[in-house]
């Protein structure tokens, strides 16, 4: 676990200079187990230029980190897509499989491995930052005998570079 972290610090410091934004976003996460311990959630993301713009839909690759109040983590990397309309008004997908630690047995997702799907909509600043709120999903898409999932919503705010 923690060559894995440190491995995904490198390369974000290694891409940072060619970022296109960083994403911090701040939430609560709702697990589907009934047991298990819901509770606030945070995020950072990184989204690196795009690979592909057409007039309204941009695709890029990006990286995240959730975090929340109890400890629980996951970080994982995949694609995202934008399509922008209204002007400053958009709607952000993405899909990041990764690794997920528990900290409480209780919040156990069923395996580590975890695939993180996000759908948002937001609205661009003047300043050319993003504001935007967005439902989140944890699940190991039945890989596993056991995928109760965890499910977040989260107010997000985008820097960009």
């Amino acid at each position: 676990m923690r060559s894995f972290v440190l491995a995904l610090g490198v390369l974000f410091a290694a891409t940072s200079a060619h970022a296109q934004s960083v994403v911090f976003g701040a939430g609560y996460a709702d697990f589907s187990e009934s047991d298990a311990k819901d509770q606030a959630a945070f995020s950072v993301e990184y989204h690196h230029r795009p690979f592909y713009e057409a007039t309204r839909l941009s695709a890029t690759w990006g990286g995240a980190l959730t975090v929340d109040e109890a400890g629980d983590v996951h970080v994982g990397a995949g694609l995202i897509g934008t399509y922008t309309f209204a002007e400053r008004w958009f709607v952000e997908g993405s899909v990041m499989p990764g690794y997920f630690s528990e900290s409480e047995e209780l919040n156990d997702l069923g395996g580590s491995f975890q695939i993180r799907s996000l759908l948002g909509v937001g609205y661009t600043l003047n300043s050319g930052n993003k504001v935007s709120v967005a439902i989140t999903h944890k699940s190991n898409a039945s890989t596993q005998q056991e995928n109760p999932g965890v499910n977040s919503v989260l107010l997000r705010y985008h820097l960009a570079f």
